[in-house]
């Protein structure tokens, strides 16, 4: 039995950027230090600089994340726009190069705007200034990964390559922080399983550069498809695209449905910057820790299946490894079967993750004379597993079993150039020996 935290989100007054460092920053304060530090190195001084302050959101102490504008006329005009809670400290300001590490503090301060020429544009842009940066862990790697999200559905929308994808409403230095500051979060917390409630879907329109959009926003829709929304009849943008982005990052569609049970270690709540009538406009992390077996941690995958009556063993052989090649496809397996009127068949049976099936099922249909499939999703166990490379060539896959042992299988493939079945056994034997 291993101890695995669960992080769960609960976006009672939405979710954005902002607001998942901000409940994560409230749940978790000793990580306060390296986020700022990671949000700094990709911050240019005219950008402005992090804040985190005390707010109230409906009677609900909560923190707010934002970007302090490095001028001081737009801030103090911004001052005062929100209900501020000090504890009777005065509010000081985090400066760069200024404070040694873990002298980090809460800001108190109003909303401020980053000046209008401090502008990232492109996806590549916006890519260059994370991998350039020195970051702390796996913070870029997470960052990058969000930040991949939002292209591939922006991409999409605008069916463009996602290297001239061109980003709008995610172009401020303030959007560009939150993505660093996730990435920063997500490498801190390590090996955790999310999960997410129900999603509100909040009503209206949304003042972009292409115009007024729908809520939720073309890019928002199309990343968090799969995922369960909910009506609750406040209106307005309730999920933002960064928002949407770091959702689909960390929870899998369906991934939903996993029980956030166990002792809870800690709960935060981070606020939105807008005031909802009805209830408060936050997010609440909760934060569990349960003895789990190692099997415990579930994906959801589509189990693709169809028969073929009517092709040559050698054009099934060809279309097998055409399928099998596909990015995302984890296992396509061929049964025989007798069907109709006495008719050998052929079944196919694919596992391929939600997000590709659209694009494995049109790769059947041109592969394959079937003319329908069936599919389902479904849950499944895995076991935690990884891949060390020997150093001689051979990879071995190592797998975590519930009770802490570790089995280990060398790589057929790479023992290929190994004469004789007897040699390949001894140096397949040899490598799973040891760790």
């Amino acid at each position: 039995m291993t101890k695995r935290k669960h992080i769960h989100l609960q976006p009672l007054g939405g979710i954005a950027g902002d607001m998942f460092v901000a409940a994560m920053l409230d749940a978790f304060p000793q990580f306060v230090a390296q986020v700022f530090s990671d949000v700094a190195a990709v911050l240019p001084p005219e950008a402005g600089e992090a804040r985190l302050e005390r707010v109230s959101k409906n009677a609900i102490a909560a923190r707010h994340f934002s970007l302090a504008s490095a001028n001081p006329e737009a801030q103090s005009s911004s001052a005062g726009s929100r209900e501020v809670v000090t504890d009777g400290n005065p509010a000081r300001h985090y400066r760069r190069k200024q404070h040694a590490p873990g002298s980090f503090i809460e800001m108190a301060c109003g909303t401020a705007v980053a000046p209008a020429e401090a502008r990232l544009g492109s996806y590549r842009e916006i890519r260059g200034v994370i991998e350039a940066a020195s970051l702390s862990g796996s913070a870029a790697v997470h960052a990058l990964g969000i930040l991949r999200v939002l292209a591939e559905a922006e991409a999409t929308i605008h069916g463009v390559p996602i290297d001239d994808v061109h980003f709008h409403e995610l172009a401020g230095w303030d959007s560009l922080m939150d993505v660093v500051a996730a990435g920063s979060l997500i490498s801190a917390i390590g090996d955790a399983d999310w999960s997410v409630s129900d999603l509100p879907l909040g009503s209206g329109q949304v003042k972009t550069q292409h115009g007024l959009l729908p809520v939720p926003s073309p890019a928002t829709a199309l990343i968090l498809e799969g995922y369960p929304w909910r009506s609750d009849g406040v209106a307005g943008e309730r999920v933002t695209p960064t928002g949407a982005a770091i959702v689909r990052y960390l929870v899998p569609r369906g991934g939903s449905k996993s029980r956030a049970e166990g002792t809870l270690l800690a709960s935060g709540y981070g606020a939105g910057t807008r005031n909802l009538p009805t209830m408060a406009n936050v997010l609440r992390v909760m934060a569990f820790e349960n003895a789990a077996p190692a099997w415990a941690s579930d994906t959801v995958v589509a189990a693709v299946q169809f028969d073929i009556d009517d092709m040559t063993g050698e054009e099934i052989g060809i279309a097998a490894d055409r399928l099998r090649s596909l990015p995302g496809v984890l296992d396509l397996l061929l049964f025989p079967a007798q069907g109709k009127k006495g008719r050998p068949v052929t079944v196919f049976h694919m596992l391929v993750p939600p997000e590709h099936l659209r694009q494995c099922s049109d790769a059947v249909f041109a592969e394959t004379s079937t003319i329908g499939l069936r599919w389902i999703l479904c849950d499944r166990f895995v076991l935690p597993r990884s891949v060390r490379n020997t150093g001689e060539g051979v990879r071995v896959k190592e797998v975590l079993r519930p009770d802490g042992s570790v089995t280990r299988k060398a790589e057929c493939d790479d023992l290929r150039a190994v004469g004789g079945l007897e040699q390949r056994r001894r140096t397949k034997s040899t490598f799973e020996g040891t760790r």
